[in-house]
């Protein structure tokens, strides 16, 4: 492709590639300086030409020599439109996942229900890049621009014509998600997290839309969670840019929950859509993995899929990893369970799910990160102590922070909760008080396969720990 096709000049240079670290620039590509939280992109521009950069996407006030500079105001959008079209074809179906929690659920669901009916679907997420027979981890929930689009493209060319991704209010925000055709957009629910990088409550939430006022093709659909508080505002904002809407939840106008009944490995929901009411058995337990459920449902229908076979198809849902995740049963008959709650509000929900199923005690290990918002630590440990019967407050990712302070903030919220630091500790005790009527709760690590220390990432898996522990 020619540096002209992309600009609209007259430059006849053969682009190879784009990159937004200059170490990865070569001869031939097209480099995205970028005002970063840590690094300004812009100060190495110099290097990337050096490199071998023929344009370089910045601001119009940025000093570029020996290459094109291609210059905007906003240039994450444009780098990312021109990314697009170098990258270009993706799958012809796409969909994305917003929301404080339940992203990464949703993508993963509704890759299965797509698969169950018959299509090459694929998604992208906190679990990595998932299809049919492989996983690829990718480390973040949203990777890159560049990575992002070279993995959606590669996925066209192996055949994928699904693919649902998860859009974080970062990804967002920095145009990581942008250029490809999105079908589909949902919502699934929004309360606190991220707020050392957003600020506040208002500006988080604009990150978020960003999915339906830009991202959305004008003639796609959007998918919400009616039962949020701010679902109003995001079908207000659909009705606006004329998009079809689909809700669902309680107050859900296309699939609307009747009634939910937890059964000892899953539930029954009842669900009104399209004059008809239908029973589904959820293999899953919890009445928010019965929205992650209804949300990827809703996509699937929004995509084209047909109502009551999706809703039946939901029966066949697999767990997804680190979600509410079963990870051994004691001798004694105990169930474990993890999950990768590291919010309040998504520790609240886990601890809800959890409880209809407990006869004896929930017995919570949990904690909180290190370097991430300091504010949620208290309100985690007041929904502990509000809702687990046993808690003991560990670590989880204190990065660079001293552990025991992390502890001690989350401990004013839980002053009656046990504090044993060392995670795989505190896990063995939580297993070990167990009876057989009681259930282990493990929150904030879920999927993840490592412990930040420091610097470093120590191996660290809660379901491997949880098993050793139990045997």
């Amino acid at each position: 492709m020619k540096l002209g096709m992309l600009t609209g000049g007259d430059e006849t240079a053969i682009v190879t590639g784009f990159a937004i670290d200059h170490r990865k620039v070569a001869p031939g590509t097209i480099f995205g300086a970028f005002e970063g939280a840590r690094v300004n992109g812009e100060d190495f521009i110099a290097a990337a030409v050096r490199a071998g950069a023929i344009a370089v996407v910045a601001r119009p006030e940025a000093v570029v020599e020996g290459a094109v500079h291609i210059a905007d105001a906003n240039p994450r959008g444009r780098f990312a439109d021109l990314a697009a079209q170098f990258f270009a074809p993706f799958p012809a179906v796409t969909a994305a996942v917003t929301g404080t929690n339940g992203k990464t659920s949703t993508v993963e669901m509704t890759r299965q229900l797509w698969r169950m009916a018959g299509f090459h679907a694929a998604s992208i997420g906190t679990l990595g890049v998932t299809t049919a027979d492989e996983r690829v981890s990718t480390g973040l929930t949203t990777p890159d621009i560049v990575t992002f689009l070279s993995n959606v493209a590669g996925l066209a060319r192996e055949g994928v014509t699904h693919l649902a991704f998860e859009a974080s209010s970062h990804g967002l925000s920095q145009y990581r998600t942008q250029g490809l055709p999105v079908r589909a957009a949902a919502f699934t629910n929004l309360s606190r997290d991220h707020l050392d990088y957003h600020g506040d409550m208002a500006t988080y939430f604009t990150a978020k839309m960003r999915l339906f006022a830009e991202v959305l093709a004008e003639d796609g659909a959007a998918v919400v969670w009616a039962d949020d508080p701010h679902a109003p505002q995001v079908e207000d904002l659909a009705r606006m840019r004329g998009n079809r809407l689909i809700t669902v939840g309680e107050h859900g106008k296309t699939l609307r929950l009747i009634g939910r009944t937890p059964s000892l490995l899953g539930q029954t929901l009842e669900i009104e859509a399209d004059g008809a009411v239908h029973f589904v058995r959820l293999p899953l337990i919890g009445a928010y993995q019965a929205a992650n459920a209804l949300t990827a449902a809703g996509l699937v229908i929004a995509t084209g899929g047909d109502i009551g076979q999706t809703l039946a198809n939901c029966a066949r849902l697999q767990p997804v990893r680190g979600r509410l995740e079963r990870a051994v049963i004691a001798p004694n008959g105990a169930p474990v369970y993890v999950d990768y709650a590291h919010t309040p509000d998504a520790l609240e929900a886990a601890i809800a799910a959890l409880k209809p199923h407990t006869e004896g005690r929930l017995i919570l290990v949990f904690g909180a990160g290190g370097d991430r918002d300091p504010g949620k630590r208290q309100l985690m440990g007041q929904a502990a102590a509000v809702g687990a019967d046993v808690a003991i407050v560990t670590d989880d990712n204190p990065r660079t922070e001293d552990p025991a302070e992390i502890r001690r903030a989350i401990l004013k919220g839980a002053p009656q909760a046990t504090e044993i630091g060392d995670r795989g500790a505190a896990i063995a005790a939580a297993i070990a008080m167990a009876e057989p009527h009681d259930i282990v709760l493990i929150a904030g690590k879920g999927h993840e396969q490592g412990q930040i220390v420091g610097e470093m990432v120590l191996p660290f898996d809660d379901v491997s720990v949880a098993r050793e522990c139990a045997a």
